[in-house]
């Protein structure tokens, strides 16, 4: 099945759009001819995305409510969506829950699911008076199957996960498409990183004797897939690991 468009353009907004995921998505859809607001907190990386994509871009960040309401305002100004992705989240700390951080917690709890919620309640009215509006969220395979060191982000993806579940119920008698994409091992740029407190050996340890670990453009073209087929085919959970992953607890790495 070819994805196609029922209308002339679509437009989108995609938050955590400033790298990962989130920017090679706004670039993905871009590229179809989508009319993309690009969102994020660092404005210089998405000045970049804008000059190169011809993505709008506005600096916002989706956990602070006075944010959210200046970016429905941009955006409904501009001429509205029928798209809303929230890719806005991300891991801190590997801390096993005995010495479990708080402020790591907090972000983890606030990114991940205080800002798509925060996001999606202010978008809902224009997505529902469209009348084919979509929301999609990144949430992970750890929202799936806990493991040792991750239960901040295990909680918050699972929390997120369960609130995809609870918004498809809510807003399928306004004919809103809710799609959730859960991603297994990704190769980006920040993600590993962030989570290791800028530890630059200790991340690119997490992916290392992976041959080919899923990459961000892999997961942009997933999600372009999804929201690009016609409104009344709804893929409602997208499961996405690389080969060498066949489980949580089952990854391939080569030999040096």
């Amino acid at each position: 099945m070819s994805p196609t468009n029922s209308r002339t353009q679509h437009a989108a907004v995609v938050t955590g759009a400033s790298s990962g995921i989130g920017q090679a998505t706004a670039r993905a859809l871009s590229q179809a001819g989508w009319k993309v607001f690009a969102v994020a907190r660092r404005a210089d990386r998405l000045q970049e995305l804008a000059d190169e994509t011809g993505a709008i871009p506005i600096t916002a960040d989706v956990t602070d409510d006075a944010q959210v309401a200046a970016l429905l305002a941009t955006v409904e100004a501009a001429g509205g969506i029928d798209t809303l992705i929230n890719v806005a989240g991300g891991a801190r700390g590997t801390s096993y829950l005995a010495e479990a951080k708080n402020e790591d917690w907090d972000f983890m709890l606030q990114a991940n699911v205080m800002g798509t919620m925060k996001t999606t309640r202010a978008f809902l009215p224009m997505l529902r008076a469209h009348g084919e509006g979509t929301v999609l969220n990144l949430t992970s395979t750890a929202g799936l199957v806990s493991y040792e060191g991750g239960a901040g982000y295990n909680a918050a993806k699972a929390a997120q996960r369960a609130l995809t579940q609870a918004l498809r119920l809510e807003e399928v008698t306004n004919n809103l498409r809710v799609i959730e994409v859960l991603p297994g091992l990704v190769h980006t740029e920040e993600f590993a990183l962030r989570r290791t407190g800028g530890n630059a050996e200790a991340a690119e340890a997490v992916y290392s004797g992976v041959e080919k670990p899923l990459t961000a453009s892999d997961i942009a073209d997933i999600i372009s897939y999804a929201v690009n087929l016609p409104h009344h085919i709804n893929l409602d959970e997208i499961v996405v690991r690389p080969v060498a992953q066949a489980a949580a607890h089952k990854l391939v790495r080569t030999q040096d």
